[in-house]
């Protein structure tokens, strides 16, 4: 089943990266103070100064920005040349590498953060989906505040007519367990909204393609099978797949960018039709060409291993309810 780019991109689920957890976080990794760290992975949330980010193996990470901060992008490689970009293009959901040193407070002063111009498009269009669920998620909010004072005003006239009237223990034990009941409800919701802009990557599944070619083989087949098998035991509340496909330096660019991009939807045909994969689930699938190389390309074994699709299956914490 092959898809086309653009059509698929227009089939993703109306989902968004919403408000980050607050800034007092107690699982974030400390960096010693002066230590010199490389951290790849997903940002989380950010502000103006800072990011949050998570690496490939679920460590979290405060990083400090500053204006001698360089921040590109790699479209000639692993983290290697590209353009200059202003820290704004630093979205939630951006896969980057960031270099720096550790801070007396155990975060990482940034001296250069790369990423992949693909990623950042696909960053793009996951922000362009958020401010109208922004909002839903600030109304959301406000009712809870709403009911948490009505719950409390409630509790309240039930006391004082208890100490007026001494009505009777059982109503008002009742009624206090209502509220106590309403108060964990909000509690839930508010933990539930603060985890809707954490994506933690799960697991990345590599199917590789022979030369020049972007249909499926038997190996590819049988990997994406025990990979789907795997799935199968877990929880996959909130999660999301994206497919990324690449090429090996052999060739011109344009030519292989196509190639990577129909050897994507050659492995989503593949999930769509024998595993029933919704579109919805999917995050703007895409061919990336010679970029982001996992080997060399200048022997047989490395450019075998950069002929792939990766399967990257993310989780968003919030929409899954185990903040």
């Amino acid at each position: 089943m092959r898809i086309n780019r653009y059509l698929a991109t227009c089939l993703i689920a109306c989902f968004a990266i919403l408000v980050g957890t607050a800034a007092a976080q107690t699982n974030v990794t400390s960096v010693p103070d002066g230590q010199k760290t490389k951290v790849r992975g997903y940002i989380n949330q950010r502000s103006e100064e800072k990011l949050l980010m998570t690496n490939l193996e679920g460590a979290k990470y405060w990083v400090l920005l500053s204006p001698s901060t360089s921040v590109k992008s790699n479209t000639k490689g692993v983290f290697r040349g590209g353009t200059n970009y202003e820290v704004q293009h630093l979205l939630r959901g951006l896969r980057v590498e960031v270099e720096g040193r550790g801070t007396s407070e155990g975060a990482i002063a940034a001296t250069s953060v790369r990423f992949n111009e693909t990623d950042l498009r696909t960053a793009q269009s996951l922000e362009s989906r958020m401010d109208p669920l922004e909002q839903t998620v600030a109304s959301n909010t406000g009712r809870i505040g709403a009911n948490e004072e009505n719950d409390k005003r409630q509790a309240g006239q039930i006391e004082e007519n208890t100490a007026l009237a001494n009505r009777a223990q059982g109503t008002a034990d009742s009624a206090v367990t209502a509220a106590e009941k309403a108060q964990l409800t909000a509690d839930r919701a508010n933990n539930r909204i603060n985890g809707l802009g954490e994506y933690e990557p799960i697991k990345v599944i590599n199917v590789p393609f022979a030369t020049g070619k972007y249909a499926l083989d038997a190996k590819g087949k049988q990997i994406i099978d025990e990979a789907a098998a795997w799935v199968k035991t877990q929880d996959r509340t909130g999660w999301m797949v994206e497919v990324v496909g690449f090429a090996d330096s052999t060739g011109k660019s344009e030519p292989n960018r196509v190639l990577s991009e129909r050897r994507a939807n050659a492995v989503i045909g593949y999930l769509v039709s024998q595993y029933n994969l919704p579109l919805t689930k999917l995050v703007q699938p895409f061919g990336a060409g010679i970029d982001d190389p996992v080997a060399t390309n200048d022997t047989a074994e490395g450019r075998a291993l950069n002929r792939r699709v990766e399967i990257r299956l993310l989780k968003n914490k919030g929409i899954a309810g185990t903040n």
